[in-house]
């Protein structure tokens, strides 16, 4: 999503997009996944269901890939994770990464995600 304005933490994304706060970019980008298990991909992933989701099958990193087909400015990156519905799959750390390709990724932000 990209944003002219500071986004609130905590905001809702849909609410922002629905009032021209935000504007969603993710179907410009090619998404691919690092391993993911049949029913849970790159579909599950984005079609605005809280109920389904990407489900990793494979050695960690679990890595996301967003490729732009042009240099895009990002803004904000919003990310649904919920610790309290299922522990076991919801990511403890994220981290986001930036580059010209997949060789010169840069981490620019890191999270902890899980509530301790």
């Amino acid at each position: 999503m990209t944003t002219p304005n500071k986004t609130p933490p905590g905001a809702d994304p849909k609410q922002l997009e629905r009032t021209g706060t935000v504007r969603e970019i993710g179907s410009q980008a090619v998404w691919s996944l690092s391993s993911c298990k049949p029913g849970f991909g790159v579909d599950q992933l984005r079609d605005d269901n809280l109920e389904t989701y990407w489900q990793s099958d494979g050695s960690q990193p679990h890595l996301v890939n967003i490729q732009f087909r042009r240099k895009t400015t990002v803004k904000t990156l919003c990310i649904y994770a919920d610790y309290k519905s299922d522990e076991s799959y919801t990511p403890s750390k994220i981290s986001v990464r930036v580059g010209n390709n997949f060789h010169n990724l840069q981490e620019i932000r890191k999270y902890k995600t899980k509530c301790e």
